[in-house]
């Protein structure tokens, strides 16, 4: 092997290394198929819906706060049932539609047909945690 092909292995290596992080660290909940949050919220769960895109820095660093949220307190993850939407994949469906969803980065918690509570490209871990809080005592207090 010469030093041109160690080289672009070892950057194909590094690239396929950072599109697995990037997927990781949007993992903040069950994957949403349509009807989902419709069905959760008929069934009286609290919905914390995150509208994110992989190429996304603002959503990855959102990603990474709610998981360390969750880490750091598992009542949120015991009690709210959160719900990561593909952007791409999603924007321009009905649940998007519904909650007039402006762009990625967004964060939205549901309770039957309330929204209580929204987030829009903000990145403060205080934000967060204040979002996630009323997830959780909307959870909690039924």
């Amino acid at each position: 092997m010469n030093r041109r092909e160690i080289l672009l292995l070892s950057l194909a290596t590094s690239l396929i290394g950072t599109g697995a992080a990037r997927a990781a660290a949007l993992d903040t909940g069950i994957v949403y198929e349509p009807g989902m949050v419709d069905d959760l919220l008929a069934e009286g769960k609290t919905v914390f819906v995150d509208f994110s895109a992989d190429w996304c820095g603002t959503c990855r660093t959102q990603a990474r706060i709610i998981n360390e949220l969750k880490a750091e307190n598992p009542a949120y993850e015991q009690n709210v049932v959160f719900v990561a939407v593909d952007w791409d994949k999603y924007s321009r469906e009905s649940l998007a539609d519904w909650l007039a969803i402006p762009r990625r980065s967004t964060l939205v918690v549901l309770k039957g047909e309330d929204e209580l509570g929204r987030i829009v490209a903000g990145t403060a871990r205080k934000d967060i945690k204040a979002l996630m809080d009323i997830a959780l005592k909307a959870a909690t207090n039924s």
